[in-house]
């Protein structure tokens, strides 16, 4: 077998052992088959990194967490979102969830792979966010880390760098994995320069309302949300824009999609 086949042949298989879905079926009916190429482990490691370095930032700039009443209900309703996590994935539950929130004006908010949650204080203060609107985007944000939309995206930025060729090395351990070295250490910059797919969005989106609806949110203030935002978006558009653009068609999805969540919502409230 020469070389050129055996890269194939190790792309092929590599190609077919990366494809599957990170959550189980659910009410919200996100069951997408993904590329995964890149390992869980190594994509966690270096968001953990890399938000590490953010807090330390924000510690410098004394701009990390100096809203103890801030702090405290983000992390309260962020608490309640994670506690449902395992409906999605069992695994979730015991991920080293972090939470925090950096002043800043800018209307955004995230989530790393592995939980690693940042609100920006903008978003709280400049729309005048509702505790189940900050959960409708909490949610949403939490959805993309256990869809491991991140690590979806790096493979795919992976390949199209780095290509089959390298793409192999990084299975087999071959000489040519300089590259793999060279991708893995943009990983973290590939997180946040890389948009979310429109498909990756609608998964958030639909996942994050079942996650908040099951928290005991009300999935509504996911629509009053977007409408709040586009408001915004009418001077300069938010910084959460440029990675989730906003629509008429989005709203609509999210309307159609509360009355399947609702019972959920419902049943959490007088559970409480």
């Amino acid at each position: 077998m020469n070389k050129i086949t055996a890269i194939i042949l190790t792309t092929l298989s590599l190609q077919l052992a990366s494809c599957a879905t990170t959550t189980k079926d659910s009410v919200s009916g996100v069951k997408r088959s993904q590329f995964l190429l890149m390992p869980a482990g190594t994509v966690d490691t270096m968001s953990a990194q890399a938000y590490t370095e953010t807090l330390k930032e924000a510690q410098q700039k004394k701009t990390l967490n100096v809203d103890k009443a801030m702090v405290d209900r983000v992390r309260g309703i962020s608490n309640k979102l994670i506690a449902q996590v395992g409906v999605f994935r069992p695994d979730a539950a015991q991920w080293k969830w972090e939470v925090n929130v950096e002043k800043n004006d800018q209307l955004n908010a995230y989530c790393m792979p592995g939980g690693k949650i940042m609100v920006l204080s903008g978003l709280v203060e400049k729309i005048s966010a509702t505790d189940d609107e900050l959960a409708a985007v909490i949610g949403h944000e939490i959805a993309h880390a256990l869809r491991e939309h991140g690590r979806e995206r790096m493979s795919q930025a992976y390949v199209q760098q780095f290509g089959l060729q390298a793409l192999a090395a990084f299975a087999t351990g071959s000489a040519v994995g300089g590259a793999a070295v060279q991708a893995a250490g943009a990983g973290s910059q590939l997180f946040f320069a890389l948009p979310n797919g429109r498909e990756q969005e609608r998964e958030a989106d639909k996942m994050g309302l079942e996650l908040a609806a099951r928290a005991g949110f009300n999935p509504d203030a996911a629509v009053t949300l977007w409408q709040k935002m586009s408001a915004q978006s009418k001077s300069a558009p938010p910084e959460f824009f440029s990675t989730h653009p906003a629509s008429a068609n989005r709203i609509a999805d999210l309307k159609a999609l509360t009355p399947k969540v609702r019972p959920l919502y419902e049943a959490a409230k007088a559970g409480k």
